[in-house]
């Protein structure tokens, strides 16, 4: 049946990387939250994947920013073309009606952060935009039973901030966040290369490194050298005394000293949430377990960590990199369940 109505587009607007979701078609995009601008005029030379390319590449007149910091809009007018970029894509430039769109949240933010991204999505070129916070998305896509009188606990680890909420009856109860991700993980890398082997790396090889063989939690047969199959991987990068490149070999031992702090902050982030929680719903999630999504989750063995550290057991989720935006799209395909949850402008 033909619809007089514009798409509807589910955005998760993340840190590190921006996914879309287009009702009934489903994710139709994912690429890194990147732009690259020139000096002067301040005019955006690539978008997404394109400017990700750039990063750290770049002549001395463009530079490659990612608009979003900790999950939150750092710079608004790049972050509203960007928008404007994806929802483009998405919905195609010549397009009668314009579309409705629900972009995601951090549960912490404050009123300004809110008004900043539902601004952002309406001058973007929204007919009508929806705010979901990212917690309640994450749970919806890791298909999550959230309207039950019982609790759920989900934590989304996204490159800029992390998310532990427990949900019952469609709504947050406990919700804690922290500014501490993928990102962070990558920064923790870097510094520790430059610390202990004097050399510099850039921050798309910090990230290779971890999606390579970052260990949240190592075995104790490794640590005490009787296992022969601790990972390795060569990285190059510059050397901070000569200034010259150079090549070193670090072990997934290495990697979990470096990013181990970061990795107890998150899990901190959690357990603030397990302490506020009312004992009934902290009973439910003793029985159901902990449900892990963002793309941090995926980082080895980070489950086996959370279920050590909290006592709670712990499992990644389905797709954990796509929850996210997955949820967003449930919950704009269904919005008449899901409206005491999202805001509207």
């Amino acid at each position: 049946m033909f619809s007089l109505s514009g798409k509807r587009i589910g955005i998760d607007l993340g840190t590190a990387n921006t996914l879309v979701y287009l009702v009934g078609q489903g994710i139709v995009l994912n690429e890194p939250t990147v732009v690259a601008v020139t000096a002067e005029e301040n005019r955006i030379v690539a978008v997404g994947a394109e400017a990700k390319e750039m990063l750290g590449r770049t002549p001395g007149n463009i530079v490659a920013l990612r608009p979003l910091r900790d999950g939150v809009i750092a710079d608004y007018t790049i972050t509203e073309t960007m928008l404007s970029y994806f929802i483009d894509k998405a919905a195609g430039k010549s397009r009668f009606f314009k579309p409705e769109v629900m972009v995601c949240i951090p549960s912490g933010i404050t009123q300004v952060e809110r008004r900043a991204v539902l601004d952002a999505t309406m001058a973007a070129g929204a007919k009508i935009a929806y705010l979901i916070e990212e917690s309640l998305a994450a749970a919806i896509g890791a298909k999550i039973p959230i309207a039950q009188a019982a609790g759920h606990m989900i934590v989304d680890t996204g490159g800029g901030s992390t998310e532990a909420a427990v949900i019952s009856l469609g709504g947050v109860v406990v919700h804690n966040s922290v500014r501490a991700g993928g990102n962070k993980i990558d920064e923790a890398i870097a510094n520790y290369t430059k610390k202990k082997f004097n050399l510099l790396v850039g921050e798309r090889t910090a990230e290779e490194i971890k999606i390579t063989i970052g260990n949240a939690f190592i075995e104790e047969s490794k640590l005490s050298g009787k296992d022969s199959e601790i990972q390795k991987m060569e990285i190059r990068g510059r050397d901070t005394i000569t200034g010259l490149p150079r090549t070193i070999h670090l072990t997934e031992v290495q990697v979990n000293e470096a990013i181990n702090s970061v990795l107890i902050t998150i899990v901190g982030a959690v357990k603030g949430v397990l302490e506020q929680t009312p004992p009934e719903l902290a009973s439910d999630i003793i029985d159901k377990g902990i449900v892990m999504s963002g793309g941090t989750s995926l980082i080895k063995n980070f489950d086996k960590l959370m279920t050590k550290l909290t006592g709670v057991p712990c499992h990644v989720a389905e797709d954990a990199l796509l929850c996210v935006a997955k949820g967003t799209g449930v919950a704009l395909e269904n919005i008449e369940l899901y409206k005491r949850s999202i805001a509207k402008k």
